[in-house]
C-alpha cells in the first residue's frame, strides 16, 4: 500500500513537472513572438523633432502598400529620360546613361537601334526638342506587366510633330535601392507597341 501511495507521488510529481515545463515553454515563446512584433513595429517609427525642438512620432508605412505607386513613378521617369531629348550630344548622353539604370538589355537594343537609324544625329542636325507627357499606365501588379500610353511632342523648327506612344514590359524587383534607381525595380522585356503621329502642324518661317 506505502508502494502504491509513492508510485501515486511519483506520477503526480512527474505530471506537475511536465506540465510546468510546458506551460514554461507556452510562455516564452509568446513573450518572444510578442517581443519581436514589437520591436518590429518599433522599428517603423522614427521621432523628428518640429522647429520648436519637440519630439514628433513618424511612422513608416509598410513597403509593399505602397510598391504600386512607386512603379508608376519607376516606369513613368524611365520613359521621361528615354523620350525627353534636346539637340545637345552630352544631354541626350547623359538621359541615356541615367534610363539605362532603370532597365534591363531591352532598353540597350532599343537605344542602339535609334542610334543605328541616325534618330539621335537628326535631333542634333535638325534642332528638335522632344518632350513626352504620360497620359496613363495600367499596372497588373499581380503579373508586374505595365502598358505605358503618353503623347509625345516633336518641336522643330519648320513643324511641330505630336505622336501617340505605347509602350509596355515587366518589372522586377532588385533588392537594394540606389541613387540611380531608387525605386529598386528593373523594366525587363521591353518594347513599343505604337508610335504614330497625331498631328503635323507646320510652322510659319515668315
Amino acid at each position: 500500500m506505502i508502494i502504491k501511495n509513492i508510485e501515486g507521488k511519483v506520477r503526480l510529481a512527474t505530471f506537475l513537472s511536465a506540465g510546468c515545463l510546458i506551460c514554461s515553454v507556452l510562455i516564452a515563446v509568446s513573450v518572444s513572438f510578442f517581443a519581436y512584433r514589437q520591436v518590429s513595429n518599433a522599428r517603423k517609427s522614427i521621432y523628428i523633432l518640429d522647429p520648436g525642438g519637440i519630439p514628433v512620432l513618424a511612422r513608416q508605412t509598410d513597403v509593399q502598400m505602397n510598391r504600386a505607386a512607386e512603379y508608376r513613378a519607376h516606369i513613368a521617369r524611365f520613359h521621361s529620360l528615354f523620350f525627353s531629348l534636346t539637340p545637345d550630344d552630352k544631354y541626350i548622353e547623359y538621359q541615356m546613361k541615367q534610363a539605362m539604370y532603370l532597365i534591363d538589355e531591352s532598353g540597350a537594343a532599343q537605344y542602339n537601334n535609334l542610334k543605328e537609324r541616325n534618330f539621335f544625329n537628326s535631333i542634333l542636325s535638325s534642332s528638335s526638342v522632344l518632350t513626352i507627357r504620360t497620359d496613363s499606365i495600367f499596372l497588373d501588379e499581380a503579373r508586374k506587366y505595365f502598358r505605358y500610353y503618353g503623347t509625345q511632342k516633336i518641336d522643330r523648327r519648320s513643324s511641330m510633330i505630336t505622336r501617340s506612344l505605347v509602350t509596355e514590359g515587366y518589372l522586377r524587383d532588385l533588392e537594394f535601392r540606389s541613387d540611380n534607381n531608387p525605386n529598386a525595380v528593373l523594366i525587363t522585356s521591353w518594347k513599343t507597341l505604337q508610335n504614330k503621329d497625331l498631328e503635323n502642324v507646320q510652322k510659319n518661317n515668315l
